[in-house]
This record gives C-alpha cells, structure tokens and sequence, in this order.
C-alpha cells in the first residue's frame, strides 16, 4: 500500500475540490493523520501540528461543555457516528476499547458533538482530521477497512482525537503503531505508555 500524504497544502486543496477525492461536504480540510501500510514512514512535524489542533480542539469543545458541571471529574467527549453507519459496531467498540482503558476521558455517542465519524472511498484511506476552526472528523475508508482490522484502525484514529501521534515504526502491541506491522496485527488496544498517556493529558486539561 502506498503512504498517504497528508498535508494542508493548497495544491491538495485544488485537487480535492477537483473531486480526487470524496471528503465531507462540511469539512474542507485534508487529513491530518491517517493508518498507512509503510513502517518506514515515521511522519511530519507538520502532521504533529495538525493532530495536536485536532486534540485542541476536540478538548477546548468538551471542556467548554463540561464547564456547565464543574463537579464532573471524568471528560465526556460526544461523537456522531450517523454519517457512517457501515462502522456502527467499529466505532462502539472503538469507544468501549478506549472507555474500559483510560479514566479522565470518556466517548459518548450523542448530540452536540465534539467530532464526527464519515465513510466512504478514499485513496489515502482513513485518516483524522481538522478543519482548523475547531471541528474535527475521522473518515473511515471502504478498501482500507476490507484490507485491515477494521476495529483497530477506527481505535487509531479515535488515539488521534484524544490526542496520541502516530508512531509507525512501533510494534503491533501498540495501537498508534498503524499499518506499520502489516495486515496480520488485529490488536485494537492501546499499549499501558498509550493509556497513560491520554489519562495524563485530559488530567490536566
């Protein structure tokens, strides 16, 4: 499988609006992040960037809303999962994986919320994103889905959101790993640096 570029270039946003490729029609950003097959690719600081705006936002959002219960410890963060119904059970499990692993952050399904899941046929395959004004999106890909365990790529880019970078170099163990490992590594838990790491970051806001 080919890496996925991802930047936020203004080439890739002529092409996109070309109709290369089929994004959101509320979203106009390219991804930020995505689940690729080549465990040489170690990444861009420029893709960091766009991953930390996402988890921001996605935060700055969920904690406006928390603000209204100060007494909550634990952040909710709502997702929308209406716009891809053929992941339905991924991305519950998804959310159950990350629920059962980490303590001050917790995915809801429901209204108002902080990002959105999308499907669809994308050549870069699925991916996170930001529109780069405080919304956010993972779009999950068809082929790539097929290709790879579907719950542990909907799992990888829901690490995005709760702020994890993707490290592709790293073993099927850990979850941020990606494709790195190849098609054979169906794990969608996150490793225990994983977990500690998201529970450290939403601790301290």
């Amino acid at each position: 499988m080919n890496r996925i570029t991802r930047t936020l270039s203004a080439a890739l946003g002529l092409a996109l609006a070309a109709g290369v490729a089929a994004l959101p029609t509320t979203a106009a950003a390219a991804p930020v992040q995505g689940y690729t097959a080549t465990n040489t690719y170690a990444g861009s600081a420029a893709e960091d960037a766009d991953n930390q705006a996402f988890y921001e936002a996605v935060m700055k959002s969920a904690r406006a809303k928390q603000a209204a219960t100060p007494y909550l410890k634990v952040v909710t963060v709502t997702y929308d999962a209406s716009s891809a119904p053929t992941f339905r059970t991924q991305i519950s499990q998804s959310a159950q994986i990350w629920n059962s692993s980490v303590a001050n952050v917790q995915l809801r399904s429901g209204s108002a919320a902080d990002f959105r899941y999308y499907e669809g046929n994308d050549s870069r395959g699925s991916y996170a994103s930001t529109n780069g004004h405080g919304g956010g999106y993972i779009f999950l890909d068809y082929a790539q889905n097929r290709q790879y365990n579907s719950t542990r790529v909907t799992a990888h880019e829901t690490g995005h959101v709760l702020g994890l970078p993707d490290h592709y170099s790293g073993p099927c163990s850990e979850l941020m790993s990606g494709g790195g490992p190849g098609t054979s590594c169906t794990n969608p838990y996150p490793n225990s640096a994983e977990r500690s790491r998201v529970n450290s970051l939403w601790a301290r806001g």
